[in-house]
Protein backbone atom coordinates (compact mmCIF):
# COMPACT_ATOMS: atom_id res chain seq x y z
CA UNK A 1 0.00 0.00 0.00
CA UNK A 2 1.53 3.71 -1.02
CA UNK A 3 1.60 6.14 2.02
CA UNK A 4 -0.28 8.90 2.37
CA UNK A 5 0.57 12.09 -0.03
CA UNK A 6 2.33 14.71 1.92
CA UNK A 7 0.45 18.14 0.58
CA UNK A 8 1.70 21.66 0.00
CA UNK A 9 0.63 24.59 1.76
CA UNK A 10 -1.26 25.40 -1.82
CA UNK A 11 -2.80 22.49 -1.86
CA UNK A 12 -4.33 22.19 1.54
CA UNK A 13 -5.38 25.88 1.34
CA UNK A 14 -7.46 24.82 -2.10
CA UNK A 15 -9.04 21.67 0.32
CA UNK A 16 -10.28 24.37 2.73
CA UNK A 17 -11.38 26.95 0.04
CA UNK A 18 -13.56 23.54 -1.56
CA UNK A 19 -14.80 22.88 2.21
CA UNK A 20 -15.89 26.52 2.77
CA UNK A 21 -17.78 26.66 -0.91
CA UNK A 22 -19.01 22.87 -0.20
CA UNK A 23 -19.61 21.61 2.81
CA UNK A 24 -22.91 21.97 4.47
CA UNK A 25 -20.98 22.01 7.97
CA UNK A 26 -17.26 24.43 6.94
CA UNK A 27 -16.34 25.14 10.47
CA UNK A 28 -16.45 21.06 11.63
CA UNK A 29 -15.20 20.02 8.20
CA UNK A 30 -11.79 22.30 8.32
CA UNK A 31 -11.17 21.90 12.18
CA UNK A 32 -11.02 17.98 11.70
CA UNK A 33 -8.53 18.23 8.45
CA UNK A 34 -6.41 21.47 10.31
CA UNK A 35 -6.33 18.63 13.48
CA UNK A 36 -4.22 16.38 11.08
CA UNK A 37 -2.02 19.15 9.52
CA UNK A 38 -1.66 21.31 12.38
CA UNK A 39 -1.07 18.87 15.00
CA UNK A 40 -0.14 15.67 13.74
CA UNK A 41 -3.23 13.90 15.41
CA UNK A 42 -4.55 10.53 13.77
CA UNK A 43 -7.79 10.01 12.44
CA UNK A 44 -8.66 7.87 14.68
CA UNK A 45 -7.60 10.51 17.61
CA UNK A 46 -9.27 13.41 16.02
CA UNK A 47 -12.73 11.10 16.14
CA UNK A 48 -12.39 10.64 19.83
CA UNK A 49 -11.59 14.01 21.42
CA UNK A 50 -14.23 15.17 23.67
CA UNK A 51 -15.67 18.31 23.56
CA UNK A 52 -13.97 18.89 27.52
CA UNK A 53 -10.79 18.17 26.63
CA UNK A 54 -10.36 20.53 24.29
CA UNK A 55 -11.82 22.93 26.58
CA UNK A 56 -11.48 24.76 29.75
CA UNK A 57 -14.64 25.42 32.19
CA UNK A 58 -15.11 29.06 30.91
CA UNK A 59 -15.22 27.65 27.32
CA UNK A 60 -11.89 28.53 25.72
CA UNK A 61 -9.54 26.39 23.92
CA UNK A 62 -6.97 24.79 25.74
CA UNK A 63 -2.99 25.42 24.36
CA UNK A 64 -2.42 21.76 24.58
CA UNK A 65 -4.76 18.48 24.94
CA UNK A 66 -4.04 15.05 26.78
CA UNK A 67 -4.45 11.61 24.64
CA UNK A 68 -5.47 8.97 26.86
CA UNK A 69 -3.76 5.75 26.52
CA UNK A 70 -7.13 4.51 25.01
CA UNK A 71 -7.53 6.98 22.22
CA UNK A 72 -4.08 6.17 20.82
CA UNK A 73 -2.78 3.82 18.45
CA UNK A 74 -0.10 2.61 20.45
CA UNK A 75 -1.83 2.55 23.52
CA UNK A 76 0.24 5.38 25.83
CA UNK A 77 -1.14 8.80 26.77
CA UNK A 78 0.39 11.66 25.88
CA UNK A 79 0.18 15.84 25.36
CA UNK A 80 -0.47 17.71 21.89
CA UNK A 81 0.20 21.14 22.06
CA UNK A 82 -2.07 22.90 20.00
CA UNK A 83 -0.82 25.90 17.76
CA UNK A 84 -2.25 29.24 18.31
CA UNK A 85 -3.95 28.94 14.58
CA UNK A 86 -5.59 25.62 15.59
CA UNK A 87 -6.78 26.88 18.74
CA UNK A 88 -8.34 29.75 16.70
CA UNK A 89 -10.01 26.98 14.37
CA UNK A 90 -11.72 25.23 17.52
CA UNK A 91 -12.85 28.20 19.45
CA UNK A 92 -14.75 29.52 16.35
CA UNK A 93 -16.16 26.08 15.69
CA UNK A 94 -16.99 25.33 19.30
CA UNK A 95 -18.39 28.82 19.57
CA UNK A 96 -20.87 28.35 16.61
CA UNK A 97 -22.38 25.10 17.62
CA UNK A 98 -25.75 25.61 17.93
CA UNK A 99 -25.77 23.25 21.06
CA UNK A 100 -23.36 20.86 22.89
CA UNK A 101 -24.24 17.08 21.53
CA UNK A 102 -25.13 15.34 24.32
CA UNK A 103 -22.64 12.47 23.40
CA UNK A 104 -19.88 14.78 24.65
CA UNK A 105 -17.60 14.09 21.45
CA UNK A 106 -16.41 17.30 19.72
CA UNK A 107 -16.81 16.42 16.16
CA UNK A 108 -20.67 15.30 15.23
CA UNK A 109 -21.94 13.65 12.34
CA UNK A 110 -24.78 14.80 10.28
CA UNK A 111 -27.15 12.62 12.47
CA UNK A 112 -25.38 13.83 15.34
CA UNK A 113 -23.64 10.62 16.22
CA UNK A 114 -20.20 10.90 16.73
CA UNK A 115 -17.64 9.57 14.00
CA UNK A 116 -15.54 6.27 14.13
CA UNK A 117 -12.36 6.34 13.16
CA UNK A 118 -13.69 4.66 9.97
CA UNK A 119 -16.18 7.38 9.24
CA UNK A 120 -13.95 10.21 9.81
CA UNK A 121 -11.39 8.30 7.29
CA UNK A 122 -13.62 7.75 4.65
CA UNK A 123 -14.72 11.95 5.33
CA UNK A 124 -11.24 13.48 5.00
CA UNK A 125 -10.60 11.32 1.68
CA UNK A 126 -13.65 12.64 0.21
CA UNK A 127 -13.00 15.95 1.38
CA UNK A 128 -9.57 15.41 -0.80
CA UNK A 129 -11.14 14.29 -3.68
CA UNK A 130 -13.78 16.89 -3.94
CA UNK A 131 -10.95 19.12 -3.60
CA UNK A 132 -9.15 16.94 -6.93
CA UNK A 133 -6.25 16.18 -4.73
CA UNK A 134 -5.27 12.11 -5.81
CA UNK A 135 -3.38 9.71 -3.79
CA UNK A 136 -4.73 12.10 -0.54
CA UNK A 137 -6.02 9.69 2.54
CA UNK A 138 -6.37 10.83 6.08
CA UNK A 139 -2.95 10.19 6.71
CA UNK A 140 -1.93 13.03 4.41
CA UNK A 141 -2.37 15.61 7.37
CA UNK A 142 0.25 13.54 9.79
CA UNK A 143 2.48 12.91 7.09
CA UNK A 144 2.71 16.49 5.69
CA UNK A 145 2.81 17.61 9.43
CA UNK A 146 5.80 15.73 10.38
CA UNK A 147 7.75 15.80 6.93
CA UNK A 148 7.24 19.86 7.41
CA UNK A 149 8.75 20.32 11.27
CA UNK A 150 11.15 18.27 9.62
CA UNK A 151 11.84 20.62 7.15
CA UNK A 152 12.24 23.54 9.60
CA UNK A 153 14.83 21.18 11.24
CA UNK A 154 12.69 19.58 14.48
CA UNK A 155 14.51 16.92 15.72
CA UNK A 156 13.93 13.71 14.90
CA UNK A 157 13.28 12.92 18.82
CA UNK A 158 11.18 15.84 18.95
CA UNK A 159 9.14 14.55 16.26
CA UNK A 160 9.02 10.95 17.38
CA UNK A 161 7.72 12.46 20.79
CA UNK A 162 5.20 14.57 19.24
CA UNK A 163 3.88 11.89 16.92
CA UNK A 164 3.88 9.37 19.65
CA UNK A 165 5.91 6.48 17.95
CA UNK A 166 7.75 4.31 19.76
CA UNK A 167 10.95 3.89 17.82
CA UNK A 168 12.49 6.63 15.52
CA UNK A 169 12.04 4.05 12.66
CA UNK A 170 8.82 4.48 12.37
CA UNK A 171 8.96 8.29 12.33
CA UNK A 172 11.33 8.65 9.49
CA UNK A 173 9.31 6.18 7.37
CA UNK A 174 6.60 9.52 7.61
CA UNK A 175 9.13 11.92 6.37
CA UNK A 176 9.45 13.14 3.03
CA UNK A 177 13.34 14.37 1.99
CA UNK A 178 13.09 16.76 -1.10
CA UNK A 179 15.29 18.86 -3.04
CA UNK A 180 14.69 21.95 -0.91
CA UNK A 181 15.79 20.35 1.93
CA UNK A 182 18.76 18.82 0.69
CA UNK A 183 19.76 22.16 -0.63
CA UNK A 184 18.95 23.68 2.79
CA UNK A 185 21.09 20.95 3.90
CA UNK A 186 23.81 21.55 2.13
CA UNK A 187 24.35 25.58 2.92
CA UNK A 188 24.65 24.74 6.57
CA UNK A 189 28.18 23.55 5.75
Amino acid sequence: MPQARTLTKSQIKQVIEVIQSCSRYPLRDISMLMLTHLCGLRVGEVATLKIDGVMDTTGKVLDEITLSAQDTKNNQARKVMLPRKMQRHLQEYIDGMSHIPTHGYLFATQKQSHFTPNTASQHLKRLYERAGITGATSHSGRRTWLTRLSQKGVSVFVLAEMAGHRSLQNTMRYVTVNDEMKRNAAELI
